[in-house]
This record gives structure tokens, C-alpha cells and sequence, in this order.
């Protein structure tokens, strides 16, 4: 499925996609895991639930995979945990327990996967657009991207 983010601005239309994305903000777009988990946390090829539920919650006597509470988490696993959920996949509330997709991006980065920054974005401002009373997260991003299409937004 093709990720494609559309918006219109003072009467212009504009629609990118991760790979347009990837040349407005001058970055590799194409390689890269690139999971997009809300509810359903199924084991993958790099994904294993139990094992990254048992290795952030710092317990090897789990017997289910579930969301980890920032409590169980060592300093530095919440500092991953921090980094995921502010720059990955931001979001306002909840910060003191982990999605499945924290848990997965945490595991990602912590076992120096290559992530596909820009697919994970499109996602997920595609899920926001969907929910209503979300705002839109990059904001930084994506005044870039909005003065590539526009020269300026004063």
C-alpha cells in the first residue's frame, strides 16, 4: 500500500508520499522496518512479543506479552521509551506506559535495526488525520515540507 499524506493550504492542494517526503527533508526514504501496530501485536521476523515485553519490563517470568509501565523499565530503557514516543511516533497522553509499536521501535533501535523514519511518519499522521481531536504531530518536519510547496507560510 502506497502512503500518501494530501492537504490543501490557502486553496492549494499538495499530496507526497515517503519518498517525496524523503527528498524535501534531504534524507534516505526507500530501506528500513517499518511496522505500523495499533492493537494486534503479532510476532514478525524481527518482532518477537514475549521476549521484548519480558526484556523492558525486566522480568524473565512473564508469560504474556503486554504493555510495560515506565516504572519497570531501567533509566535508559526509559530513556528509549522517551525518545520513541516524543520524536517516533509522538502522541500527548499515556506516557506512562508503552503501546506495542514503543515496545517494537524500542526493540528496533536498541538492536540497531534500520527504521524507516519517513513510512512510520506517513502512518502515523494517516491515523491521526483519521481520529478526530488529534493534532497533527511533526510540526517541525513538516514546515518543511509545507515550504517546499509553498514558499511562505506567513
Amino acid at each position: 500500500k502506497r502512503d500518501v499524506v494530501k492537504s490543501k493550504v490557502r486553496g492549494v492542494d499538495s499530496e507526497f508520499d515517503h519518498e517525496k517526503l524523503a527528498t524535501i527533508l534531504g534524507v534516505p526514504g526507500k530501506n528500513g522496518i517499518c511496522e505500523y501496530i495499533k492493537e494486534v501485536w503479532e510476532e514478525s521476523k524481527y518482532t518477537k512479543p514475549l521476549e521484548i515485553t519480558r526484556r523492558f519490563a525486566n522480568d524473565d517470568t512473564i508469560i504474556k506479552a503486554r504493555r510495560v509501565k515506565s516504572v519497570e523499565m531501567k533509566p535508559s530503557q526509559r530513556f528509549i521509551h522517551f525518545l520513541v514516543m516524543k520524536n517516533v511516533i509522538p502522541r500527548f497522553g499515556k506516557r506512562d506506559t508503552t503501546s506495542f509499536m514503543d515496545l517494537s521501535y524500542m526493540d528496533h533501535l536498541t538492536a540497531r535495526r534500520l527504521v524507516n523514519l519517513l513510512r512510520v511518519m506517513m502512518r502515523h499522521m494517516s491515523y491521526v488525520i483519521s481520529v478526530k481531536d488529534h493534532e497533527l504531530p511533526y510540526g517541525d518536519w513538516l514546515t518543511m515540507v509545507f515550504q517546499a510547496f509553498w514558499s511562505s507560510l506567513s
